[in-house]
């Protein structure tokens, strides 16, 4: 847990332990400068129970941050507003794995809380950036959550900058001489980005109203940021759309290889099975053993016939290499 109390953009106490929350907080709503932020990570319902006690903050709310899953929103609760979020974190081409998690925060007019769910974001080096930054902070608490999506959002551009390698590299590997690369794997890729998708797009209808004027309580200043963040979002889903192109087209391109790889092992077994054909063929006949047949009684009947099936298949090897069936 990470706790301060700010006052006119400046860190005014940090203290160690929550027995000191409600006298913190009291000590903001005295000054009309002054809020409190106060950072969890995956707090218990009694823990979490105890700050909606301390901060007046509504069941309904509460309970949606005990959820494990939930849906990303935007809600008010009175004069508190509460807001869901979902960070991701791109993993290295040999995993390609998109990892997720949430953010939820709670804006009041002298507070803001942030709960964190899992490991993909972290909170301790935005909160000493912005303790740099006190003129940022005399805007009050929603200059910490224009602060949280900014730093939300430029993890989306990192994790799509990093799938955009690992796309390019795809694509090398599918149309190179030999593919090394499988249908499975293309499709692993397809299912991050569809997860990746999941995460980034449902942030775009919160964005939209932080930057609009349905959150009345948005500094005006406050209100300019978030549409810059919304700039570099909407960047990031046109990217993340681009990807899903790119990658149906490769995974087809891919199945269409691998059938026309079938097609040309099913050629050359036909074209192998029709040169067999020949000595198969002609001893079947010799071995039904009739009394007259051709060249049964001549020296040179066996060495007759054995030229016969060789020139035979000789010819047929000739005009299946020349049809590109071998």
């Amino acid at each position: 847990m990470g706790c301060d109390l700010f006052v006119d953009g400046v860190v005014a106490e940090s203290p160690d332990s929550a027995a000191d929350l409600v006298q913190l907080y009291a000590r903001a709503r005295e000054q009309d400068d002054a809020f409190v932020w106060l950072s969890l990570h995956e707090p218990t319902e009694a823990a979490l129970t105890r700050v909606a006690d301390v901060f007046g903050l509504h069941p309904l709310a509460v309970e949606d941050v005990l959820h494990r899953e939930l849906r990303v929103k935007i809600e008010r609760y009175e004069d508190v507003t509460f807001l869901v979020v979902r960070a991701a974190h791109y993993l290295d081409y040999e995993r390609e794995i998109v990892s997720t998690g949430f953010v939820r925060v709670f804006v009041g007019p002298h507070f803001i809380i942030t709960v964190l769910q899992g490991s993909v974001m972290e909170l301790n080096s935005l909160r000493a950036g912005l303790s740099s930054e006190p003129g940022l902070l005399t805007q009050g608490p929603w200059s910490v959550a224009h602060a949280v999506l900014d730093r939300l959002v430029d993890a989306y551009v990192d994790s799509a900058a990093a799938m955009q390698i690992d796309i390019d590299l795809t694509e090398a590997a599918v149309f190179a001489a030999r593919a090394p690369v499988s249908v499975e794997q293309i499709y692993q890729l397809k299912r991050q980005l569809m997860k990746f998708k999941a995460v980034v797009l449902p942030l775009q209808r919160a964005l939209a109203l932080l930057v609009g004027r349905h959150v009345s309580d948005v500094p005006k200043g406050i209100r300019r940021y978030f549409g810059d963040v919304a700039d570099h979002h909407s960047a990031v889903v046109e990217q993340v759309a681009a990807f899903d192109d790119v990658v149906n087209a490769l995974l087809q391109a891919r199945l269409t290889q691998v059938t026309v790889d079938q097609n040309n092992d099913m050629r050359k077994i036909a074209s192998w099975a029709a040169i067999g054909a020949v000595p198969t063929t002609v001893g079947g006949i010799y071995g039904m053993n009739f009394w007259h047949m051709p060249e049964l009684h001549s020296r040179f009947g066996y060495p007759s016939v054995a030229l016969f099936i060789l020139l035979s298949a000789a010819i047929l090897y000739y005009l299946l290499r020349r049809a590109g069936w071998l």
